[in-house]
């Protein structure tokens, strides 16, 4: 069997050899979530690097559990110190309405605010308490 050189573009090629037109440029992106993809796979078959796994989520559900709850309890003291702002609001549009200098509006949207940011921080509160006895199960 006799090979013969072809020339092309100056460089010695056989004449069987593929010619490959494009190469297809691979992102980086790509590239990383490739070797994330792989070590990944490696990593699951490692009992020390599934005991780890296990030991982050466990650890992530509880933080997750904690910052839930201290959300909550935030929450609920905010809406409490809304309330009060608008009781101590009270007072002073009863008198007004007394006196006549102002109508019943004013005094039945402070009755409103002050219930409804009372609900609003009281309910937080019980919701802390009801998931902090679900989750000590």
């Amino acid at each position: 069997m006799v090979f013969r050189l072809q020339t092309h573009d100056g460089v010695i090629v056989a004449p069987k050899t593929v010619k490959i037109e494009a190469v297809s440029k691979v992102s980086t992106a790509e590239k990383i979530g490739v070797v994330a993809r792989v070590a990944a796979q490696q990593a699951g078959r490692s009992r020390v690097m599934r005991g780890m796994a296990r030991a982050l989520s466990t650890a992530g559900r509880a933080l997750g559990r904690v910052l839930h709850q201290l959300w909550l309890e935030v929450t609920g003291f905010v809406f409490l110190v809304m309330a009060a702002a608008f009781g101590t609001a009270l007072p002073r549009e009863y008198a007004k309405y007394q006196a006549g200098r102002a109508g019943a509006g004013r005094l039945v949207a402070a009755i409103c605010f002050t219930l409804m940011f009372a609900w609003f921080g009281v309910s937080s509160f019980w919701r802390v308490r009801r998931k902090g006895r679900s989750g000590a199960r």
